[in-house]
């Protein structure tokens, strides 16, 4: 399979969320020629098995597949794992202990994640030890997703930490935090930037999520490189939206 995030510091990347439950959206998904999907745990009714079964798609047709989880217990983050993701997402990074813990379940090692050979991330105990701790090593993305006040603040102490590949900004959660009424906002777009500013100083890719790719175009100039655009809820939704505009008009 591709390796995603040495992808994300080689060049700009465009994606979506995925909140439908069900391997075949992440197969469809698939002949869409998009270089990752974001599997929107959180947000959407994705349980043990349904998680299981996407990423299993996922797999099969090497679509890098990344874990929106709902939280960052070691739990929550090793099922995702385990199933053999590409990396998570983790909401809600506030602080770079936050950040440091998260790493720490993300990789093996002591105190961090669990070992288990039978694993698919392990190919179900073909794999040798010495090589799964290899290839995860190098392979599994961590992503901090910025989208508190505190977070905003903290966001160059987060960025610099060791293991956090990428930050995404939460521009939708900051509006609410905020108090602010669009993504447009001044405060809103204040606070993106200072979160790009830091990611940039550490070296690291910064992602989004935009409802369009021409949103994505206008941001890529300040220095974010990849993007979740819209989900394939919204895109089933326009499509047909369209469709029907041109048959009424």
């Amino acid at each position: 399979m591709t390796n995603f995030k040495q992808q994300l510091n080689e060049k700009d990347l465009m994606g979506t969320f995925v909140k439908t439950p069900h391997p075949h959206i992440v197969e469809v998904l698939s002949m869409a020629n998009l270089p990752f999907i974001i599997l929107d745990a959180e947000h959407s009714p994705f349980n043990r098995a349904t998680l299981d079964q996407c990423i299993l798609a996922a797999r099969a047709h090497s679509l890098p597949c990344l874990v929106r989880v709902e939280n960052s217990s070691p739990s929550t983050i090793l099922n995702a794992l385990d199933c053999g993701a590409t990396g998570v997402q983790v909401p809600h990074v506030c602080s770079a202990e936050q950040a440091k813990q998260i790493v720490r379940q993300c990789h093996y090692g002591h105190r961090g994640r669990g070992y288990a050979g039978s694993s698919r991330a392990a190919q179900y105990a073909t794999k040798a030890m010495p090589k799964h701790l290899a290839d995860s090593q190098a392979i599994t993305t961590v992503i901090a997703q910025i989208e508190d006040p505190e977070g905003v603040d903290n966001a160059d102490a987060i960025a610099a930490v060791k293991g956090i590949d990428a930050i995404f900004i939460g521009q939708v959660d900051l509006t609410v935090a905020y108090g602010a009424e669009t993504v447009n906002d001044e405060v809103v777009r204040t606070a993106s930037f200072k979160v790009i500013e830091a990611a940039k100083r550490a070296g690291k890719p910064v992602g989004m999520f935009v409802a369009t790719a021409e949103q994505a175009n206008q941001w890529r100039e300040a220095g974010v490189s990849f993007f979740a655009v819209g989900s394939e809820h919204k895109m089933i939704i326009d499509g047909f939206r369209s469709e029907q505009a041109l048959f009424n008009s």
